[in-house]
Order: C-alpha cells, then sequence, then structure tokens
C-alpha cells in the first residue's frame, strides 16, 4: 500500500512540476550553512531538511530547535555531526552532512533561546517520521539487549 501510494505520489508531483526527489536534490548546487558566529559548533555541523510544507508543523512539535534555515523549497535544521549514524531518515527528509545542502539563498529564520545551534537528533528523526507516517528505524543491535 506504501509503495502504490508514493508511486501515486510522485507521478502527481511529475505532472505538476514539484518533484523534490533526492536526485532532484542532487542536481541543485551545494551550498554551506553558516551559523552566527556567536553560536560555535563544537560538535560538527550536519543538517537535516524537510520539504518547506513540512516546516512549522515539525518546529511547533520539538521540545526545543537550534538554527533553522529556509528557502522557498526546503527547511533545514542544524544537528551535531554524525546524527545519521545508525539511523535511516525517511523520505522526503534529506540529511546533508557538513550542513552542505542543496539550496538557493537559505536564511537563517530561526535562532536558538540557549548558545547551541544544535537540533536534539531524536526528537527530529521521530518528529520526522511521525510526519511522512515512517516506522523509526534503527540499524540492528543498536539499544538492543545483549544475550549472555
Amino acid at each position: 500500500m506504501l509503495k502504490s501510494l508514493a508511486t501515486l505520489l510522485f507521478s502527481r508531483s511529475v505532472r505538476r512540476g514539484t518533484c523534490r526527489t533526492k536526485t532532484a536534490l542532487a542536481e541543485r548546487p551545494l551550498t554551506r550553512l553558516v551559523l552566527p558566529p556567536t553560536l560555535p559548533a563544537h560538535l560538527g555541523c550536519d543538517a537535516v531538511g524537510v520539504p518547506a510544507r513540512h516546516g512549522f508543523r515539525l518546529l511547533g512539535g520539538l521540545p526545543r530547535h537550534g538554527c533553522v534555515f529556509a528557502d522557498t523549497d526546503w527547511w533545514w535544521w542544524i544537528v551535531p555531526a554524525g546524527s545519521d549514524l545508525e539511523l535511516t531518515w525517511p523520505l522526503p527528509s534529506h540529511y546533508a552532512r557538513g550542513a552542505y545542502v542543496p539550496a538557493a539563498n537559505p536564511r537563517l529564520i530561526r535562532r536558538p533561546d540557549d548558545a547551541s545551534p544544535y537540533t536534539p537528533p531524536i526528537p527530529l528523526y521521530l518528529m520526522a517520521c511521525q510526519l511522512t507516517g515512517t516506522a523509526p528505524l534503527w540499524t540492528a543491535g543498536v539499544g538492543g539487549a545483549h544475550s549472555t
């Protein structure tokens, strides 16, 4: 059922000219999201993007957020480097290592309330899964019980 739904949505977006697949994103030039100098990124810096139509809902559902950037098509949350390890981020979200994002003129739209530029990646991941109707998926063995 999910596969047929994805096919339907994909064909609709192609007809409308609004297709935003990973291939379409890969064809866009990369831009590095630059943090304000007052917010040091001691843990490195990656970004997680979602289509703009999900931006406000995702932002409102998070317990806290770090820096959030946006352009007309995508919103990007800054997360610590390596936040993709052991996780499969659900489509249509996009994980960008080094905060190099396929975006046209992204601008900082939300600053954090504290001195950390990061959005906690696990709540962001769980919200992205909820928005897309995807079950969270961790790599086997992570957080599981150890046999003795």
